[in-house]
Parts: structure tokens; sequence; C-alpha cells
């Protein structure tokens, strides 16, 4: 989630009117925390009381222990409505921005130049 945040700018043109909401087992408390003091420019939701429904309810798979198996990321497009879903965000993986990328440019392609 940092690289996210490192190239929301310049990579992703400040979102470009869309909202990511990452979902994770992890407490409120620890995302609150996690959101302040790395300074991320989306949401995160905790599905700590919900033993792991609201993350499968997105497609993300569950662990034995109802625990997520990786956080999902979920793309709000500029007109309120779920615009995209990776289940299992691997923030790690290069790969994982071009395709988040690739899920924004679907909802607002950037704008030609004339």
């Amino acid at each position: 989630m940092r690289a996210y945040r490192d190239q929301y700018a310049s990579v992703f043109n400040e979102g470009r009117n869309v909202v990511l909401v990452g979902i994770s087992n992890d407490p409120v408390d620890e995302l609150a925390s996690w959101l302040k003091d790395e300074d991320f420019p989306f949401l995160f939701g905790s599905d700590a009381d919900n033993d792991g429904g609201t993350y499968a309810a997105f497609g993300g798979g569950l662990r034995d222990n109802n625990m997520v198996d990786s956080r999902a990321v979920i793309v709000v497009g500029p007109d309120g409505r779920v615009a995209g879903v990776i289940p299992a965000f691997n923030q790690v993986d290069p790969a994982a921005y071009e395709e988040l990328a690739a899920v924004i440019d679907e909802v607002t392609p950037e704008p030609v130049d004339p």
C-alpha cells in the first residue's frame, strides 16, 4: 500500500476521482493508526468483527480460521459504485499496481490532449 501511496499523484493522477478501500481482518484501531502514521490517500475497512464476511463478499478467500488471505482492494468509481475488486492485493508485487491501474483506467480514462 505504501507503493500505491507513493505513486498516487504521478501514476494515478491523484486517484482520478475514484476511492480505494482496502479490507483486512486488522482491528479498527490498528488500521486507523497505520493510516494516520503512513498518510495513505485511501480508506481501510476492518473486517475483524465480521469473521471475514465482508472480505468474502468481495471475492476474497478465507483461511480455515476465517482470516483473510490478503487485503482486498475495492475501487469505487466517480459514480459511487463499485467499479472493480482485487480480492487479493499483493502490495509488494509491481504487477498488483498494474492491475490496479488497469481498473482505474477502465473507470476513468485519462484525458486526451487535443
